[in-house]
């Protein structure tokens, strides 16, 4: 098994020329991992809020 080497750290960043394509997907990656929490926790915040505001309103009918 090869082993991948080397010489600096801004080799390994760089990846051969792939380095913002490596990189650029771990960003988005890791940004879309983030989101997607975030984004449920809103919707569900708003499907309670909803759901108490239509139980208030059936309420006075």
């Amino acid at each position: 098994m090869q082993t991948q080497q080397w010489g600096s750290v801004a080799e390994f960043f760089a990846m051969g020329g792939y380095g913002l394509y490596v990189w650029g997907s771990y960003g988005v990656g890791l940004l879309l991992m983030g989101l997607e929490p975030w984004l449920a926790a809103r919707r569900r915040r708003r499907a309670v809020q909803d759901a108490a505001a239509a139980e208030v309103w059936d309420d006075k009918r």
